[in-house]
């Protein structure tokens, strides 16, 4: 479990939605004991096991899972909120004599837990409260003229992270840029990082994600925000923002038809896998290997021996 300097192990399997990340882990901890922890930002959420596709309560039981469903859908989890769980996670698992095994599609989070967070000062709440309200677009308009570094490297539709960025230039008075320099708390010099990022055929990728959404509109994803909406929530919550649910509520609410529910699901979970994938594909090391073929049981096995002999990082 630690390598020649004595540093523990902690193996990391990433990638875009639906590219079979949870296999892979589940598969390696019936070979080794091994303690799965969520690294999605949907899966923490305990309002959403369907839409968010977290395992299985029976798959659950197979080996300790940590933070899923660990978070009320009234709360917002941060990624600093996320690191710090799973740094206490990973140390119950080493002490505990298992592997930590980060299973997850959260670019965001993993980098906060590996290389820190910018120390950004509490961002006053009037502040906040008047970014939020802010429609995307104009977040971003603003964004463009207060801090033109942040906007150029952003999408113009990812709500959170404009809002984030207009709030700490306003707050603050220094851009985004300037903190992330400034990173601390990060984990990545005190463990050896086993990682496996998984890029499969994006048509093959694609396929899965429809048929997984049309099973969750059959199995309960429905119901789910049904719930969700008896709750009223404020519409500005993650939880309510996650892909499923805005367009479940449009046909529970009669503004859509199931079939047009389903389809703009679709569309935005696609949406969502080309980031996902785009991210992974440029943002983590090169260093860390890569699996770009589709995924059957043999598959599954051959990348599990793969994890057990990477060298560590």
């Amino acid at each position: 479990m630690t390598d020649d300097r004595g540093r523990p192990r902690v193996a990391l399997i990433a990638g875009p939605t639906a590219s079979g990340k949870s296999a892979i882990a589940l598969a390696l901890a019936k070979a080794v004991p091994a303690t799965i922890i969520n690294a999605d930002a949907s899966q923490v959420y305990r309002d959403l096991r369907i839409l968010s596709a977290r395992p299985s309560e029976d798959e659950e039981d197979t080996c300790p899972h940590r933070l899923f469903g660990h978070v009320d859908g009234a709360e917002s989890c941060s990624a600093a909120h996320w690191a710090s769980d799973a740094i206490t996670e990973i140390s119950r698992a080493h002490q505990a004599g298992r592997l930590p095994v980060l299973v997850g599609g959260t670019g965001l989070y993993l980098r906060t837990l590996l290389d820190g967070i910018a120390p950004v000062p509490e961002i006053d709440p009037d502040i906040r409260n008047a970014v939020r309200q802010l429609d995307v677009r104009d977040a971003f308009a603003a964004l463009a003229r207060e801090d033109a570094g942040a906007a150029a490297r952003l999408a113009p539709a990812d709500s959170s992270r404009v809002a984030r960025a207009l709030e700490v230039i306003r707050s603050t008075g220094r851009p985004m840029a300037d903190w992330q320099k400034e990173r601390v708390g990060g984990i990545a010099g005190d463990v050896s990082l086993v990682p496996l990022i998984l890029l499969p055929p994006r048509a093959w990728l694609f396929e899965r994600c429809d048929a997984r959404l049309s099973m969750m509109f059959d199995t309960g994803g429905v119901a789910e925000v049904e719930a969700l909406l008896a709750r009223q929530l404020s519409p500005s919550l993650p939880v309510m923002r996650a892909i499923g649910v805005r367009e479940i509520a449009g046909f529970l609410q009669r503004t859509l038809t199931r079939d047009e529910a389903l389809a703009a699901a679709r569309i935005a979970t696609r949406q969502y896998a080309k980031r996902q994938y785009t991210w992974f594909r440029n943002q983590s090391p090169p260093a860390w290997p890569r699996a770009e073929q589709t995924l059957n049981d043999e598959d599954v096995s051959h990348l599990v021996i793969k994890l057990q002999q990477l060298p560590l990082t």
